[in-house]
């Protein structure tokens, strides 16, 4: 009984060891004690692990679960990814900061900007040596010796197909830089296209007309010209067998490159008159060149069938400065014929 009355005021009651256990005596080991051995014991199971370690699993662990490094966090950016610079500008009091203009094209451009250089030099391209042609199957082609490997194709707008119109609508655009948008074309104009090395270098613009007026011309302006013509020193030089032909420039006095602002007085009484110029324009790199007198004479012989126009049965469209100097060259006079053309839209 005393045995009994020891064992359950003992210290160590509560958390017997497994060493106190095997050194107890065996007539402590009745229902009381074992159940006092069995309250509030807690074992904990543990296991070693081995010596050699597995590294392909550590390998796997590695790989599927990244270590993250100092710094890094899951929503951190792909450095890998190339990165994009913004070009920018100082403004320091520049006239041409924000858009330049040519002088040459009459285009006006952003520098710095790579797309609207690209397209300023495409279309500054096109418009001093003429649109890129590489001809149809099917063409209206007019050519001569005389033409020097070159060929004028016509374009009738009404009947052609709608890769030659939209090629003539794009010749149009390069011309309205010079004389103006808008009033250029209709659908019942004969356009005629000077083709040379694989490029559009002239575009004549003609349309059916009825009647004219005549410029008066001041009596001095035309004596001055006549006097001019007929006095003009020969263009050719000749040595032996060889004959060199010179190139002569030939200007109305006051002309420019801009269009004329003053006033064109003409006649009251309408002259008769068939073949219309509405415009007529050929690439600044190939003027000088016999160019236009080749349209125009071109459009003599084919806009009418069955006979040739002469040149007092042509009229010019409102002509520029530019416009009357070679009128005036081409007719021999200053007194020819002009007309107001309508403007119609093309479609």
């Amino acid at each position: 009984m005393q045995a009994k009355i020891n064992s359950f005021f003992k210290p160590s009651a509560s958390s017997p060891s497994p060493i106190a256990d095997a050194s107890a005596t065996p007539d402590t080991d009745d229902g009381l004690a074992a159940w006092e051995k069995s309250r509030n014991v807690i074992v904990n199971t543990y296991e070693r692990r081995s010596a050699t370690v597995d590294r392909s699993e550590v390998l796997k662990g590695c790989i599927g679960n990244p270590p993250l490094r100092k710094g890094s966090s899951f929503g951190s950016k792909n450095l890998s990814k190339k990165r994009s610079y913004t070009q920018f500008h100082l403004e320091l009091g520049q006239s041409d900061f924000l858009l330049r203009h040519c002088a040459e094209c009459g285009a006006t451009y952003a520098p710095g900007d790579e797309l609207d250089e690209k397209n300023h030099q495409s279309f500054h391209k096109d418009y001093m040596y003429g649109i890129p042609f590489k001809g149809w199957q099917n063409e209206r082609v007019f050519a001569s010796p005389s033409f020097n490997k070159n060929r004028i194709v016509m374009v009738l707008l009404e009947n052609d197909s709608p890769a030659h119109r939209n090629k003539v609508q794009e010749v149009v655009k390069v011309m309205e830089v010079e004389l103006g948008e808008g009033w250029i074309l209709h659908k019942h104009c004969k356009v005629y296209l000077s083709v040379s090395s694989q490029r559009i270098s002239g575009c004549l613009v003609a349309e059916p007309i009825k009647e004219a007026f005549k410029i008066k011309a001041p009596p001095e302006d035309e004596r001055r010209f006549k006097k001019e013509s007929s006095s003009s020193p020969s263009t050719s030089i000749q040595f032996g067998n060889v004959v060199l032909q010179r190139q002569v420039s030939k200007r109305c006095q006051g002309s420019d490159d801009r269009l004329d602002n003053g006033a064109i007085v003409c006649e009251e009484e309408a002259k008769p008159a068939v073949c219309g110029i509405r415009a007529i324009w050929v690439s600044p790199s190939n003027r000088r060149k016999g160019l236009a007198t080749r349209l125009l004479d071109t459009a003599r012989e084919s806009f009418s069938s069955g006979c040739v126009l002469k040149k007092s049965q042509l009229a010019f469209s409102e002509p520029s400065s530019l416009g009357s100097a070679f009128g005036s060259n081409y007719f021999g006079t200053r007194s020819f014929l002009v007309y107001k053309a309508q403007v119609e839209r093309f479609n």
